[in-house]
């Protein structure tokens, strides 16, 4: 027999304090390029929030009863989240198999991170990136839902060992140690190197929001004050600092450029500003709490847990309705405001007939409802029959998109069958130039770039049998340079140097300057212009073609001009070329080499033309 759920006793603030955490984290996935470039720090937000919800409800169950149960602490911990949670993960995979393509690939193991709560995990484990848009995770947001699941399967455990330490004061200092350690942790790792992704995602690492918030629940256990005032100050003023604080847990959202630049400063500082609000919030008395309760802002915080359960889902499957790739850039506006309207009419839907009958019922109470649906008047009827049949449909539809995952992206395949090219190349002898070629051969053609020329590796072989090819994933334009004068350095720098290094970044006319000072005056460089849904393609486009019209040894491989029209022979991240593409690539950059060659012959030919001129002028002026 499921137990009866504990009668809940209401925090003031935490259903608003919630709603300000989703809304940050939905800007943030849905317009990248709006106010909150850190708008991550929603999730440490919603950390702190359970650690101190958590713990303030197991330190009431243990001195109401004597005792915690952790069977029914486990048990109403399920019937809260797997409701959604079976919710978003089967329709959101059913409707991927619809789209199909790349939104697809390891379906199978994002399943399983889903189900066992292990997802940050799993998905490192497999190479996956919270910080990359480019990958098309479909559950990444389910990262954090594994952290806290895995915090609410060991922390009961833990409790004991913190209530052998005497008062609240001596458990709150103790829980903050826990938190500075897992914030240094973080801190060494990001300086020492580490992954990004690997911190962020790292229970270890990302701890020290939860512990923050058990830090706030111990503090305040127990509390018994006469008046609204927080710690002596008045309820206005805690008014006016509670505010000051959630307005700081926006700046720290709004703070920065990026992860790479704030993580995990900004992380910690939204962590620390929450405790703070949740110290006056939580307050016995405190009118902070119960204006951040207002209406608007309970209501979208009752519903938080699932409106981020699916904005991650919807925005990736409408991405990759209307682009083919996932959500790198952001979608446009009218269609970001569609995933957020669509995420909350969902979760209102999902509160209001899934998870709470699950929350009041249990699971076997839920399904005798259901039963009795089956038996009631003939619209419940209906809908009983329709929602089963939804059921139905999506545990098929998630059977089908596990059993038709691919295992990598296609613009994987194209760059891992790019690099194959490359190492079964290298262990060929370097074929002789063909006799009487009217053409450039490859044998006289370096060519450095990133994972696009990588991709277009087999083409380029095929059209300059004999080029030689420095290409790898992720290189922006600096690196070229340095590549370059490697290459210049040890005799092994080739007569005509191709650079494709316009995909991952904006470029300098600085850096174009490296690269033709480190290619030497006696050789001809290639710029290969880029394509792809990246904002800053136009630019370093425009600035490829004015640097090559100001220097007459460069010249400009219009890729972008190539492929355009042609986004099928495109990987389903529309920036790296499958084999048709890669051989487009390859007469492109054949064309302009065969162009510079060509050029370089008529200013060699113009030359000696204007020398044998001149001997013949200066000739005559002698004879004379």
């Amino acid at each position: 027999m499921t137990p009866p759920p504990l009668p809940r006793a209401r925090i003031a603030g935490l259903d608003g304090l919630r709603a300000v955490a989703v809304v940050l984290v939905v800007v943030y996935h849905l317009f990248p390029d709006a106010f909150l470039r850190s708008g991550y720090v929603g999730v440490d937000v919603f950390f702190v929030i359970s650690g101190f919800l958590i713990t303030t409800l197991l330190l009431r169950e243990r001195a109401r009863e004597g005792r915690i149960r952790l069977r029914r602490f486990w048990a109403r911990r399920a019937r809260r989240l797997l409701p959604a949670l079976a919710a978003v993960v089967t329709v959101s995979a059913s409707l991927a198999w619809l789209v199909g393509g790349d939104v697809l690939v390891d379906m199978g193991l994002q399943v399983l991170g889903a189900a066992a709560f292990s997802y940050n995990w799993v998905s490192m484990a497999d190479g996956g990136t919270y910080f990359s848009a480019a990958d098309p995770e479909i559950f990444r947001n389910l990262w954090s839902l594994a952290v806290e699941e895995q915090f609410y399967l060991l922390w009961p455990l833990l409790l004991p060992l913190f209530l052998l330490l005497p008062g609240r004061r001596s458990r709150a200092a103790a829980a903050l140690g826990l938190a500075a350690l897992s914030a240094a942790w973080a801190f060494t790792s990001v300086t020492a190197g580490a992954d990004l992704t690997r911190v962020y995602f790292g229970t270890d690492t990302h701890a020290f929001g939860l512990l923050t918030g058990v830090a706030v629940a111990f503090a305040l256990h127990g509390l018994v004050v006469r008046r609204s005032s927080v710690a002596g100050v008045g309820p206005v003023w805690g008014v006016i600092v509670g505010a000051l604080a959630t307005a700081g847990i926006v700046a720290a959202a709004a703070v920065g450029g990026g992860e790479a630049i704030t993580f995990p400063a900004s992380s910690l500082a939204a962590s620390l500003l929450t405790a703070v609000v949740l110290l006056i919030a939580a307050w016995p008395g405190s009118w902070f709490g119960r204006a951040l309760d207002i209406a608007p802002l309970r209501w979208l915080g009752e519903r938080s847990y699932a409106v981020y359960l699916w904005h991650w889902p919807l925005l990736v499957l409408l991405s990759f309705q209307l682009t083919g790739a996932g959500p790198e850039t952001g979608v446009p506006v009218l269609a970001g405001a569609g995933v957020a309207l669509a995420s909350v009419v969902l979760a209102a839907g999902s509160y209001r007939w899934l998870e709470q009958p699950v929350r009041r019922h249990g699971f076997r109470g839920a399904l005798a409802l259901a039963r009795h649906g089956l038996r009631a008047r003939p619209s419940r009827r209906a809908a009983t029959l329709a929602v089963a049949l939804v059921a139905a449909l999506a545990l098929g539809g998630t059977t089908a998109a596990v059993a038709a995952a691919p295992r990598t992206t296609t613009s994987q395949s194209a760059v891992d069958a790019g690099r194959d090219a490359l190492e079964q190349a290298r262990r060929l002898p370097t074929p002789a130039p063909a006799p009487g070629a009217q053409t450039v051969d490859g044998t006289r053609v370096s060519a450095v770039g990133d994972s696009v020329m990588l991709a277009s590796a087999p083409g380029l072989l095929q059209a300059m049998p004999g080029i030689e090819v420095d290409a790898e994933v992720s290189r922006s334009l600096w690196a070229g340079a340095r590549i370059i004068d490697g290459l210049a350095a040890s005799g092994e720098l080739r007569e005509y140097v191709v650079v494709g290094l316009g995909t991952n970044g904006p470029v300098s006319t600085e850096a174009l300057q490296s690269i033709v000072d480190a290619a030497g005056p006696d050789r001809y460089v290639i710029l290969v212009s880029a394509y792809g849904p990246r904002d800053w393609i136009p630019g370093v486009n425009s600035d490829l073609t004015a640097f090559a019209a100001s220097h007459p040894r460069v010249a400009v491989a219009d890729w972008s001009q190539a492929i355009s029209g042609h986004d099928d022979l495109l990987a389903g991240d529309q920036i790296h070329p499958e084999s048709a593409g890669g051989d487009i690539y390859a007469r492109t950059v054949k064309r302009a080499v065969d162009g510079a060659a060509t050029q370089l012959a008529a200013a060699q030919w113009a030359a000696e033309q204007t020398r044998t001129t001149l001997l013949e002028l200066f000739g005559r002026a002698e004879d004379q």
